[in-house]
């Protein structure tokens, strides 16, 4: 009898735990083992710099990612899906900080220090300029630096700075800003101008007297001296177009 309980006894042992077992797959209870593992922070660095890359891609010039160093003490679960992000406030360029977050099997999220530096051309003041000053190819010039921690609004294109007036003086080796210059006026109101008409077959060039503000490439509106209204296209040296 002494034996057959002993035998009913260790049976009984062995359906509890197939039983607490099954429960466990049942509830989704995690791995101990993947549970005491922990993160390798080398993949953290990698997915940082994978996010900032990306990020970076449509930026004007050559990305270059410094991912800042996680403290080797960090002592967080082993995650199955890293996801990188940029918190409220930060931006992909410059000095920025980026969240790594885990979900799954245990959440936590940390935060990584880098910088991501654009290295391109940009334009600065070749000569000293003037306030008012219009703007020609010898007064610029394009040197390579980091775009940011340049300025916002650095004008990385001499084209863009060509023929527009200085609303600010500019000392030698200034970045030229976009919200500093001003497109010069190729006609002005009550400025005397040359209407030139043209069709086919004939090209007629008389004065009239402009009627608004207009840059290159904007309509502008005359009166010549017989007091008729005439619309055409401003060109710079005082020109009014009018095709037909």
């Amino acid at each position: 009898m002494k034996l057959m309980s002993l035998k009913w006894s260790a049976m009984l042992a062995m359906v509890c735990v197939t039983a607490m077992t099954q429960a466990q797959a049942q509830v989704g209870v995690v791995n101990p083992q993947l549970m005491s593992a922990r993160q390798d922070i080398a993949s953290i660095r990698a997915v940082v710099e994978q996010y900032l890359q990306i990020q970076g891609a449509g930026l004007p010039g050559q990305v270059e990612v410094k991912v800042g160093t996680v403290d080797s003490r960090l002592n967080v679960p082993a995650c199955m899906n890293l996801e990188a992000f940029l918190p409220n406030g930060s931006r992909a360029w410059g000095k920025t900080t980026v969240g790594v977050r885990c979900s799954a099997p245990s959440p936590w999220v940390i935060y990584v220090a880098s910088t991501v530096s654009v290295w391109t051309d940009y334009v600065v003041a070749a000569t000293p300029l003037a306030q008012n000053q219009q703007i020609n190819k010898n007064d610029i010039a394009t040197v390579r630096g980091d775009l940011s921690i340049l300025p916002a609004g650095t004008i990385t294109d001499p084209a863009l700075a060509i023929g527009h007036t200085t609303a600010i003086s500019f000392a030698i080796g200034a970045p030229l800003r976009r919200d500093t210059l001003r497109i010069q006026a190729a006609v002005q109101q009550g400025q005397l101008v040359r209407l030139v008409t043209s069709g086919p077959g004939f090209k007629v060039s008389t004065e009239a007297r402009a009627i608004n503000n207009a840059v290159e490439g904007q309509l502008a509106q005359t009166r010549t001296p017989g007091g008729q209204l005439i619309s055409g296209i401003a060109r710079s040296g005082g020109i009014v177009e009018v095709a037909y």
